[in-house]
């Protein structure tokens, strides 16, 4: 049985944020929890980017109840306006009299100001409980305040010898139906989705999220130097989200023109004859596209992995052995280390059986010490 305690209330706040993951954009997931004399009497999480933050939802439920309360928060109350209010303010005007903070806003340019606020009115503030879980909650809002950059998770599900489709070709299906619920889960919650041309000319997939309750859509980005993209395919024809196609300026005019006909974007990164990876995301930051997955096949995978874009890797194993040598394509395809030593090794690592499947997930290291930047 649990403890009503602290953690307690600060767990809950973080389910529901974590609840909300994929329809904040850019903006980080938040949850409240207001508690006032061993009753709840507000709820809140910060639903879709400018409009109320959680702590605003959750006192609008305790309804003028507030005053003498603690609040649970999963972040640092914001402290300037913004597209909202500051959210430290509503707090002191409620008169809120204790506040618990999962984590800090890592932004350096506002971390700690709402922690100082409430201290300057005499609030009770406390930091960093679950602060861990919190961080890992808002990890693809950290990366991108800090670098205004995509924060990169790359997926992929291969058999027991480390190929993604048989010698033809064949890929369907090589994880089982709870692997592909998952990953349909994780294109809801990534703003874009990222594939190679190759899968495009292969496979014509719609990169959408199907699920048995509908999610939302992630971009669709297509890299293809070339411009090799049929106008046919599905991701330029029907219209359910949107696709962005990066190439190069060596790109053919006319196919780009044809592309931007049909109501595809088209990035240009880079001179050429590959595209720029490394452009390719501070452009799609600057879009702001805070978050992708990376579903390539096993170039565009080794190249952003060795170029040091990615930032998770989720890899789903199935007990099938498929063979085919270098026929077969497999799940990473770059020059690769000389020495076992300098591998990319995978840091927090965490496993999961999914019925007879098993997840493998990690933080790359040392991925940025190599070098290589262009992807085919």
């Amino acid at each position: 049985m649990d403890t009503m305690n602290d953690e307690y209330y600060m767990s809950l706040a973080l389910d529901m944020a974590e609840r909300a993951q994929g329809q904040t954009g850019i903006n980080p997931v938040v949850g409240c929890v207001i508690v006032k004399d061993g009753a709840m009497i507000g709820l809140g999480t910060h639903l879709q980017r400018g409009k109320g933050h959680a702590e605003v939802h959750a006192l609008n439920m305790a309804a003028g109840q507030a005053a003498g309360s603690t609040a649970y928060v999963t972040l640092e109350p914001c402290s300037h306006y913004g597209k909202t209010p500051p959210c430290s303010e509503r707090l002191i005007a409620e008169g809120v009299v204790r506040v618990v903070i999962a984590s800090e806003d890592p932004n350096p340019q506002v971390a700690g100001r709402g922690v100082t606020m409430l201290r300057d009115k005499g609030i009770e503030v406390e930091v960093g409980l679950l602060r861990e879980r919190a961080l890992r909650l808002n990890e693809k809002f950290i990366k991108y305040i800090l670098t205004k950059q995509p924060f990169v998770t790359l997926k992929s599900a291969s058999t027991l010898d480390g190929k993604i489709a048989t010698k033809t070709g064949d890929s369907k299906w090589i994880s089982n139906g709870t692997a592909r619920e998952i990953v349909h889960t994780l294109r809801h919650r990534h703003q874009g989705i990222m594939v190679g041309v190759n899968t495009v000319i292969a496979d014509n997939p719609s990169l959408t999220t199907r699920m048995e309750v509908p999610g939302i859509n992630p971009v669709r980005i297509i890299i293809d130097s070339g411009l090799r993209t049929p106008l046919e395919s599905a991701v330029v024809t029907d219209s359910l989200a949107t696709t962005i196609i990066v190439t190069t300026e060596t790109a053919d005019d006319v196919r780009k023109n044809a592309l931007l006909g049909a109501g595809v974007q088209v990035l240009v990164c880079g001179e050429g004859p590959r595209v720029d990876l490394q452009d390719a995301m501070a452009k799609l930051g600057e879009l702001e596209i805070g978050s992708i997955l990376l579903e390539g096949g096993g170039t565009l995978n080794g190249a952003m992995l060795e170029s040091g874009l990615v930032d998770r890797v989720i890899l789903f194993f199935a007990p099938k052995i498929s063979g085919g040598g270098a026929e077969a394509p497999g799940t990473f395809v770059f020059p690769g280390v000389q020495l076992m030593k300098d591998a990319i090794t995978l840091q927090g690592v965490e496993v999961e059986t999914l019925g007879d499947n098993v997840c493998i997930s990690g933080t790359p290291v040392n991925a940025s010490d190599l070098q290589g930047t262009s992807a085919s």
